[in-house]
């Protein structure tokens, strides 16, 4: 049986924060070995000092960002950029937050989130053999809306691999391939919310998932350029094609 809960009584958290304590002194029940302990990325990067002056979050989106995918203008005059972070992932406003921070400041994701799980899991597991992963929310190409995703994991497998596995009429799976830390990281939201306070969720019933800590973290989960299909929005890919069509016949 899977259970899914929310810790309730996490205070606000400042740079230099000890996470491992906050979360073991909000904790009713103790840690059980196979546990997976699912952290909001937004507390991970107060402790760690990602908080940082900036009036206009344009500028921080622009220093954040690695590569542009693709940018669109509303109605209303406001510009979106959907663009590559540091982290190698693509998503709306290169992760930088604006929200639940102080007037004037915005909230940069963590430098590395595998490494900030693996120091939580270092750290929890003095009381027990967890698994930890960090979560952002993050948009869907060609969906509407938004979900957590796993952008940091440490001691647990991000895949479920049955390739070479059966289906239920005995058919062989040849690519399915479940990201279950991102599974995860979205069921871990209905508790947690977004406005509620609730940073930190337990996740019990899928011990097998758990392991060691040199087990390939989320970055695992980004896609290799190589084998992106989708590199850029398709009005930029155009003025490239254009552009270099032109350049081409001059």
């Amino acid at each position: 049986m899977l259970q899914v809960w929310a810790l309730d009584g996490i205070r606000e958290i400042t740079p230099g924060d000890d996470l491992v304590g906050v979360i073991i002194d909000a904790l009713l029940d103790p840690l059980q070995d196979g546990d997976i302990v699912v952290v909001t990325s937004k507390i991970v990067s107060k402790a760690e000092g990602r908080i940082i002056h900036a009036d206009d979050r344009e500028d921080a989106i622009t220093r954040e960002t690695v590569r542009l995918v693709a940018s669109r203008t509303t109605p209303t005059g406001h510009v979106t950029r959907i663009v590559e972070n540091p982290l190698g992932i693509v998503s709306a406003a290169a992760g930088v937050d604006a929200s639940n921070t102080p007037e004037g400041t915005v909230l940069l994701l963590p430098v590395d989130p595998d490494a900030s799980a693996r120091r939580l899991a270092e750290g929890l597991r003095s009381v027990a053999r967890v698994g930890v992963i960090i979560t952002d929310t993050l948009g869907r190409a060609w969906r509407e809306g938004q979900t957590d995703h796993a952008i940091g994991a440490a001691g647990i497998h991000v895949f479920e691999d049955l390739r070479g596995t059966t289906d239920a009429e005995g058919r062989p799976l040849v690519v399915t391939l479940p990201c279950v830390a991102d599974e995860i990281a979205a069921a871990t939201d209905l508790v947690k919310g977004k406005a509620s306070r609730r940073p930190v969720a337990i996740v019990r019933g899928r011990a097998d998932l758990v392991g060691d800590l040199d087990l390939p973290g989320a970055r695992s989960i980004v896609r290799d350029p190589a084998r992106d299909m989708f590199r850029q929005g398709a009005d930029e890919a155009y003025a490239e094609g254009f552009a270099a069509g032109r350049a081409a016949r001059d």
